[in-house]
């Protein structure tokens, strides 16, 4: 038997220490079954907790093998993300939490996280990104790169993250391919 095979066949079971699964968002075990039971009721069950510009009017439409969610609707993830969060008590919450190799950390609150995202899809505005521009976001593994990502879903605009340590051909194809606005 190979090892490729032995690996196929892993029938051990990690647990989560109990200290983990007392803080856990979902604790109830039926969650699963629930879902299983009638996905598209549970998917429109959790999908009511997001902000919706545009309700959207069907859950699934599946034609094997596409399936579109939530048909009609329309929604912003960096208002999901950020902006929910920021009228309420998790206003002054971690939201973002970063550690550097060298040992430094940086956390940013729901609102410290908004102001900053909202200053870079400003930025981006003012060199001319508009919906559906792309950008390509070429910087190192830091939280900037997170507030970047989050100010272009804002404002419509695709992106593509090109981490520092790509070559500067690299980086020329990637701007190329995806016909980047904006680096």
């Amino acid at each position: 038997m190979s090892d490729i095979d032995v690996l196929l066949q892993e029938t051990r079971s990690f647990p989560p220490p109990p200290a983990f699964s007392a803080g856990a968002h979902v604790t109830d075990a039926r969650v699963h079954d629930d879902a299983a039971l009638d996905p598209e009721f549970f998917w429109a069950k959790e999908a009511e907790s997001l902000d919706w510009m545009q309700p959207w009017h069907t859950v699934l439409e599946w034609t094997p093998p596409y399936a579109k969610w939530f048909q009609g609707g329309t929604l912003n993830v960096s208002v999901n993300c950020v902006d929910r969060h920021i009228h309420g008590p998790r206003r002054n919450k971690a939201a973002l939490i970063w550690e550097g190799e060298p040992g430094d950390r940086r956390t940013w609150t729901y609102w410290d996280l908004y102001r900053e995202v909202n200053l870079a899809a400003n930025m981006l505005k003012k060199l001319g990104v508009t919906k559906g521009d792309r950008v390509a976001i070429y910087l190192p593994m830091i939280a900037e790169a997170v507030v970047a990502m989050l100010a272009c879903a804002r404002i419509g605009a695709i992106h593509t993250v090109v981490f520092g340590g790509f070559s500067p051909d690299s980086l020329r194809d990637r701007i190329n391919d995806c016909g980047c606005k904006v680096l």
